[in-house]
């Protein structure tokens, strides 16, 4: 096990009812003017919107609304927001949604205090954010974890490029999170949002060389046993509070870094999606994961085929074949993505998107290694012929 630091500062309010108390719980903390930033018309449709606000009014607590966020969060409208909140002499950020509208009041929280200095050299590890605003969120959407995680993804649309950093700077100060208000998610964001969470433990678990890790193994397996189980209830019964409180909670425990705990890996298939997302921002996250994953895990299998069939063999239920642990692997990979599909989600990238072509690989291989200058580290080290192949297998 390698040395960590372990340290998940975001408070977290969870249950029945929970949004309802938001103005006090903002009350609470001084702030006197916020920014309320959001996505689409769902909030609003659904009136959670004007909860929100009641409660902001009746603690006397002064607000901007600022809406917009799409799928893939975009630079320029985190640049309007920073705007914006300089302007209004803003002190805090409350993100009402999910993963996208989080990331963006992320970005917006880091770039307000630091006018000098362009935004986008965080993403591309060339600045560090040394201040930034407090935000807090109420999540709508069990997927990305980053109600309570450090890291922060954005599209710098005219690039076609997404990226994301770690920062002690993202962790919210708190995170509202109940399950009620997925009950409306549609069935194909619910796969999306359980293949999402999924990912996030399965690329610690398999992303590294680390050996003995014994507990944090249990961990991670426990929270994707428990997660595949919601996942089918949540699928045939969207009102399950139980299930959905299940994927709820388990998404906040697969990003804040309990399952990765004592290992080394760097999450190469969510860089792979996001220059597929990059290039195609109307791919949904999750969707993207699930069209890569399968195939990345039969490419790099056989570089520790053990640490597959240990994956096989106590989540997936597979018998393990001693005299050929790789079997044992690769009969664990089919039967995810027979679970995939049985989520609806797409098993390649031809199922995700028909305008995919075969010249996007190299496209998207060239950004993703810097047109050969950087590999992926990981059980195996992706070079960019690597990530083509990958691209060209998953199609």
């Amino acid at each position: 096990m390698n040395n960590f630091e372990y340290c998940v500062p975001t408070r977290v309010i969870f249950g029945r009812d929970a949004h309802k108390n938001i103005g006090e719980i903002i009350g609470g903390y001084g702030f006197k003017k916020i920014l309320v930033h959001f996505g689409g018309g769902s909030v609003k449709k659904n009136g959670l919107l004007d909860l929100v606000e009641n409660s902001l009014k009746s603690h006397g607590i002064e607000y901007i609304l600022f809406g917009g966020v799409k799928p893939n969060p975009s630079l320029s409208l985190a640049l309007e927001g920073m705007k914006l909140c300089r302007k209004e002499n803003v002190e805090f950020i409350l993100a009402v949604g999910g993963g996208s509208v989080i990331d963006s009041a992320k970005c917006i929280a880091d770039g307000t205090l630091n006018p000098d200095i362009d935004p986008w050299k965080y993403f591309m590890k060339e600045a560090v954010p040394e201040k930034s605003l407090p935000h807090g969120n109420i999540l709508t959407l069990s997927a990305s974890g980053s109600e309570t995680s450090l890291s922060c993804v954005i599209t710098k649309e005219e690039e076609g490029l997404k990226r994301g950093f770690n920062s002690p700077t993202h962790r919210p100060l708190f995170a509202v999170l109940n399950p009620e208000l997925t009950f409306t998610v549609n069935q194909f964001q619910t796969g999306c949002g359980t293949v999402d969470i999924m990912m996030h433990t399965l690329e610690r678990y398999l992303g590294g060389n680390t050996k003995d890790t014994p507990l944090t193994d249990r961990i991670a397996e426990g929270l994707l046993t428990s997660v595949m189980e919601a996942g089918e209830k949540a699928d045939k019964n969207p009102v399950d509070y139980e299930a959905r409180a299940t994927l709820m909670w388990a998404g906040s425990l697969s990003h804040d870094g309990l399952t990765g705990l004592g290992r080394d890996y760097l999450m190469q298939v969510h860089q792979l999606e996001h220059e597929l997302s990059g290039l195609y921002p109307e791919i949904a996250h999750g969707a993207g994961l699930s069209a890569l994953f399968c195939s990345w895990a039969r490419y790099v299998c056989k570089n520790a085929p053990m640490r597959f069939a240990q994956l096989s063999v106590r989540v997936l239920n597979q018998e393990m074949d001693f005299e050929n642990p790789v079997y044992t692997a690769l009969k664990g990979i089919d039967r995810l993505e027979e679970y995939f599909k049985s989520l609806h989600m797409p098993a390649c990238l031809r199922e995700l998107n028909s305008s995919i072509v075969e010249a996007d690989f190299t496209v998207m291989a060239d950004k993703c290694s810097a047109k050969g200058e950087k590999t992926l580290a990981g059980i195996r080290e992706l070079e960019r012929e690597d990530m083509i192949e990958i691209f060209r297998m998953a199609f």
